[in-house]
């Protein structure tokens, strides 16, 4: 018996954080305006200083606006540009339900990011038909039962399928198999391939190489001196051949951490470690989620005159333990900040990991961190029942909106509410 072809369709979201805010808008909020139609983006807030663009709308592109450019240059394109905040949880739980429709469709779904995943369809032509005819059916079944359209490209290996969403947009199924390189993949810019970055593409363009084609055929050796081992995976990526490069990049995290940029520049220390808590706290619920501890802590700050520095220090048992991250994140920052220099962004982050499942406390950390573990676990308990904001600490209740903890309440995305609600 033949062994089935192999299937892999890649699922991207079209402009996803604008996608999700429209559809969460007009569903559930009974706003009228779809912002997809007309010029907006999905936007920090220009005065805490986070303002650059997140998403952009099909109309917004015409403009001119790109992701990643700053607010002030969006709106200097555009005037009349609606610029609406991010909604982070929401984008969460829009995730969530795009996930949970793909394992509806095949028991293999690789999550990539928030709003990117493959799906495997090897074998289940005699179930879904054709593949192309399956995708469309997927790709339509999302925008009739979630409102958001998405991207989807067909091949027989990640990379292929990846690069084939990212054709022509929006609301469409592409494919790109092996004897399609030529005159699908091959004539684009170089700076299309999945892997290379702006500084990539100088080097490249310096050696007179423009179009993936040519990097497919370029000299391995030649590629090598200028791009070190960074070539051999785009130079395989140009020829088709992921390996296993992309599953390389679905390994366990290696580090838990959070950040968060001030409205106002921080410049005394009770302020900072009311920052820092948010963080901790922040990070702890996330490694007690996946039954993680980590070991050696790092903070970051980052002054108004955007300088950067960070310290770790190694502690002396793994912990999830919000409390004890937090007080050797405040030891870690009261070195690392002379108390004068005015700070814009504060970071913490916890590496060294190791399953807490399987790990047991000595018997000089077991009392204390006992106590605290319950604690934790009973705080964690009644916001997964009741909502982020079920139980906040007093010393996060003040009026700080930079404190980077997660206290809104995750709304639903696909569930209208109640009358009650």
């Amino acid at each position: 018996m033949n062994k089935p072809e192999t299937i892999i369709c890649h699922i991207d979201v079209n402009s996803a954080y604008l996608s999700w805010t429209a559809v969460h808008r007009i569903q559930f909020l009974g706003e009228s305006l779809d912002l997809r139609t007309v010029p907006s983006v999905i936007g920090g807030s220009e005065e805490s200083r986070h303002g650059i663009v997140l998403a952009k709308s099909g109309p917004a592109k015409k403009y001119g606006i790109k992701t990643g450019e700053p607010l002030f240059q969006a709106r200097q394109k555009c005037p009349n540009l609606i610029v609406v905040p991010p909604d982070h949880a929401l984008y969460a739980e829009a995730s969530r339900q795009l996930i949970r429709l793909l394992q509806e469709e095949s028991p293999v779904v690789d999550q990539y990011s928030i709003d990117e995943a493959w799906i495997d369809l090897s074998g289940m032509e005699r179930l879904y038909g054709p593949p192309v005819l399956a995708a469309e059916r997927i790709k339509n079944r999302i925008r009739e039962e979630l409102g958001f359209t998405v991207n989807i490209g067909v091949s027989s290996n990640k990379l292929l399928a990846k690069m084939a969403s990212d054709f022509q947009k929006p609301d469409l199924v592409h494919t790109l198999f092996p004897e399609e390189i030529p005159d699908k993949l091959w004539p684009l810019p170089v700076r299309e391939l999945f892997y290379v970055g702006s500084s990539t593409e100088k080097k490249l363009l310096e050696m007179g190489i423009r179009t993936i084609g040519q990097l497919a055929a370029a000299d391995p050796q030649r590629l090598r001196k200028s791009l070190h081992q960074h070539s051999q995976i785009i130079w395989e990526f140009a020829n088709g051949r992921c390996g296993h490069f992309l599953d390389a990049q679905h390994t366990e995290n290696k580090s838990y951490g959070n950040s968060t940029t001030t409205s106002q520049d921080v410049v005394d220390r009770e302020t900072a470690h009311r920052i820092l808590l948010g963080l901790c706290e922040s990070v702890g619920s996330r490694l007690r989620k996946d039954a993680q501890q980590g070991s050696c802590i790092s903070v970051t700050i980052r002054s108004s005159s955007f300088a950067n520095s960070s310290q770790q220090m190694q502690l002396p048992f793994p912990t999830a333990a919000t409390m004890e991250i937090f007080r050797a994140a405040c030891q870690v920052f009261d070195r690392l900040w002379d108390g004068r220099t005015p700070l814009r962004l504060l970071g913490v982050s916890m590496s060294s990991l190791e399953n807490s499942e399987e790990w047991q406390p000595s018997l000089f950390q077991e009392a204390n961190h006992e106590k605290l573990r319950k604690a934790d676990a009973a705080i964690d308990q009644l916001r997964n029942r009741f909502g982020k904001q079920a139980i906040v600490r007093a010393s996060l209740l003040q009026k700080d909106k930079d404190t980077g903890g997660s206290q809104k309440e995750l709304p639903a995305f696909c569930k209208k509410p109640s009358p009650e609600d």
